[in-house]
């Protein structure tokens, strides 16, 4: 991307299982650009009370520790890495035990402004680096990048939901899996839900439906939406219409 373009912010929110995660990677490798995960960012931060042995009922002590996380956050795509005082924690924060108790974190509204305040600094980062960012997760479009070129929601119905939070979690889909997910996934998203707004778009965001979508149509889906708002085309980019 030509330097002398403007840079490319996408914004993209969405519920759990949604597919945003994997989606913004790949549409952020398919434009040359780089990527930021949002949700890691507070998983990091619940991973590192946990380890450092701050309550996360103790709502003041967990922002002291949000203004101080000393989080490395890798901005390419492809290769994805998580370091939090200098312990790797890529694989740790994806775990059952973080995901039981990442809500307390993110619905503690004195460290949402901390992280929003970071997630922008490190948007702007990223976009001078790299000539643009895909930044996903919730309140992205309406709270943290309002601003940015594109918005997106990126949803799904809650049965195509649970069957790729299923398959993702468990290597399955069956009945026994999305039954162990469930709970998981859905309080998830009522928990956030009561600070943050992933449902329904704001005005200006473009909703996307994956419901019936495989990945690869999902992708391309978020990129004929880049293209037709932002008119970055690219090889793989179907035309704006």
């Amino acid at each position: 991307m030509s330097r002398d373009q403007p840079l490319l912010t996408i914004a993209i929110d969405g519920p759990s299982g949604s597919g945003k995660s994997s989606v913004s990677r790949a549409v952020a490798d398919r434009l040359g650009i780089g990527y930021l995960d949002t949700g890691a960012m507070y998983r990091a931060l619940t991973w590192w009370c946990l380890d450092q042995g701050v309550a996360l009922t103790d709502e003041a002590a967990v922002v002291v520790a949000a203004e101080a996380l000393p989080l490395e956050l890798s901005t390419d795509p492809g290769d994805q890495r998580v370091v939090v005082g200098g312990t790797d924690v890529t694989a740790a924060i994806r775990t059952t035990a973080i995901s039981a108790e990442v809500s307390k974190v993110a619905t503690n509204t004195g460290v949402r402004p901390v992280l929003q305040q970071a997630q922008r600094d490190r948007m702007a980062t990223i976009s001078v680096a790299t000539g643009g960012v895909v930044a996903e997760g919730r309140d992205i479009t309406t709270v943290v990048a309002p601003d940015a070129l594109v918005r997106i929601l990126l949803t799904a119905s809650e049965e195509a939901r649970l069957r790729r939070r299923s398959a993702e979690v468990h290597g399955s889909a069956d009945e026994a899996a999305i039954a162990a997910t469930r709970d998981q996934v859905l309080r998830r998203d009522r928990d956030d839900s009561a600070v943050s707004q992933f449902t329904v778009a704001a005005d200006g965001v473009v909703t996307v439906d994956t419901s019936d979508l495989d990945f690869d149509e999902s992708v391309e889906a978020v990129l004929a939406v880049v293209a037709s708002i932002a008119g970055h085309a690219h090889p793989d980019a179907p035309d704006a219409p």
